[in-house]
């Protein structure tokens, strides 16, 4: 509190004298990362000051620590970007196409200890060094994208069954953000998740994070069929703290829409009546994404061509534009849509980010 009779205020650092202000605050500037400083602040006014306060230690935060990162648009495109050459286009991140939003670095690996995840990146993206990676990390992010960390796939499988793999998985990820400049997660997780764990992980992260963090998931159409099943209440649990979920609707049998009538992939009416059932099943519109593959290579089943991405949104978003299934609304903060992948998308001459960015971008 202001002490009376002050006109001003030293505030000494590490005992030197850093600032001398005039009101209750003060920036200090010229600091180190990642240093401890001691600080004290001393009343002063014509005739003199008074004793210094007690010395309080603060930390200043490391070089690459994320801060927070942009704000994800209204309405926004997703890609996956791939850390390995499976044949597709080989792209440096600075590469990726200008239409992604939320490029998801796909993926983390597991490592042996239950929970925790590490960042290898890959030779063959042909990267001269890290810091290269971490460099276009930091300019995606300064043209406004999120580049987030993609936890799951084939390697990277991650069992959070405990409060103590819940604790190392929140850890881990947290110093990856911190490493590397991410500014969020995506949970790619195929093998079964525990609902319980990882929404405790998830609000460990979220705690340390910060509310810029940007979190995404991408279950696969059968974990989304109900309210009951691991994934979805996993989404509902963390809704306040949930960026978007791009279901997969690819590699996929058929499924039930939201009206318990059959859908099979390649329709309109898949990508639809399988949005309902996420729509109206308690998350927001604006936590709902479509995820497809960028080419027919993209995956093993499930490619349609990005007009009928567009219609579905338009179905969804307009009522314009559905095929047999009709919702009774609309839901015009649907969110957007996903690909797998960046590179996929680079192979195909990036038809799909030319063709279902723009739209996305457009929606009402």
């Amino acid at each position: 509190s202001p002490v009376t009779g002050a006109t001003g205020y030293k505030v000494y650092r590490d005992g030197t004298l850093a600032a001398t202000v005039g009101g209750t605050s003060a920036t200090v500037t010229g600091l180190a990362a990642d240093t401890a400083y001691q600080f004290q602040v001393a009343a002063a006014n014509t005739a003199g000051e008074s004793a210094k306060s007690a010395a309080v230690t603060a930390r200043t935060g490391k070089a690459t620590d994320p801060g927070p990162g942009p704000a994800v648009p209204k309405h926004a495109l997703t890609g996956y970007w791939q850390n390995f050459d499976n044949g597709a286009t080989v792209q440096k991140l600075r590469d990726v196409q200008a239409q992604y939003d939320i490029i998801a670095v796909s993926f983390a690996d597991s490592t042996a200890t239950p929970g925790q995840i590490v960042f290898n990146l890959d030779p063959a993206v042909g990267y001269a060094s890290v810091a290269d990676f971490k460099a276009d990390i930091a300019a995606k992010k300064a043209a406004g994208k999120s580049v987030i960390i993609s936890v799951g796939g084939e390697k990277g499988n991650v069992t959070i069954n405990s409060d103590a793999s819940a604790t190392a998985f929140a850890n881990s990820a947290y110093a990856l953000m911190q490493e590397y400049g991410f500014n969020g997660v995506d949970i790619d997780l195929e093998h079964g998740i525990n609902s319980t764990y990882l929404v405790k992980a998830l609000r460990q992260l979220s705690a340390k994070a910060g509310p810029s963090m940007v979190l995404t998931m991408a279950p696969q159409t059968i974990d989304m069929q109900s309210t009951g099943t691991e994934y979805f209440k996993t989404a509902l649990a963390v809704k306040d703290i949930l960026t978007v979920v791009n279901m997969q609707y690819y590699n996929s049998g058929s499924m039930l829409g939201c009206d318990g009538k059959v859908y099979s992939q390649g329709s309109v009416d898949f990508l639809t009546a399988l949005a309902c059932i996420q729509l109206k099943g308690g998350l927001d519109p604006s936590q709902v994404g479509l995820g497809v593959p960028a080419s027919t290579r993209g995956a093993g089943s499930g490619y349609v061509s990005p007009q009928i991405v567009k219609n579905a949104l338009d179905c969804l978003t307009r009522g314009t534009g559905c095929g047999t299934f009709k919702p009774d609304r609309t839901w015009p903060g649907l969110r957007g849509a996903m690909t797998w992948s960046t590179n996929w998308d680079a192979t195909a001459g990036n038809a799909w980010s030319n063709a279902v960015g723009p739209h996305v971008h457009a929606l009402p």
